[in-house]
Formats: C-alpha cells, structure tokens, sequence
C-alpha cells in the first residue's frame, strides 16, 4: 500500500500466487506524478531509464508536452508530468 495517513486515497498493489490475470491496461490506463520541480523530474525520468523502461509515445498528445510516458512489460504506463497539479 503506497498513500499518505491523513489522505483520503491509497494505491494498493496485491497479487495472488499461482493466479494469472490477463493484461487488461489500455493507453488511457495512466497513473500520473507530477513532478513540478525540473531537477526532480529528470532524476525520476532517468530513474525510470536506469531501470530499463523506455519513453513512449503518449497516446493523448497532452502528456508529451509537459512529461514523458512510461510503459511496463504489461502494457501499464506511467506519466512523470513535469508540472504543478492544480484543482
């Protein structure tokens, strides 16, 4: 489980042993960081480098703007968004 105590949201990874899941992500399945200051975004972007994910094209053009889309071996992307996150 990854989330701060006193937010009202969490993001919980499971996994069952010997279950197999057929991938189900689509190019719209993003989980987005918001990285506003630069140097914090370059270090997560070379990071995700380090670790063998490559840059992809972001299926909306929005998220090639301002950030860099990241796949998984499953197709799940991830955004780092060099940007504030505003209401």
């Amino acid at each position: 489980m990854v989330g701060h105590p006193l937010a009202p949201y969490h993001l919980e990874f499971t996994q069952q042993m010997g279950h197999v899941v057929p991938p189900a992500p689509t190019a719209e399945n993003l989980l987005v960081f918001y990285l506003p200051e630069r140097p914090d975004w370059e270090a997560a972007g070379a990071r995700m480098q380090a670790f063998g994910y490559a840059a992809v094209p972001a299926y909306n053009a929005y998220w090639d703007q301002q950030g860099h889309t990241f796949e998984d071996p499953d197709g799940y992307r991830v955004v780092l968004q060099q940007a504030d996150w505003n209401l």
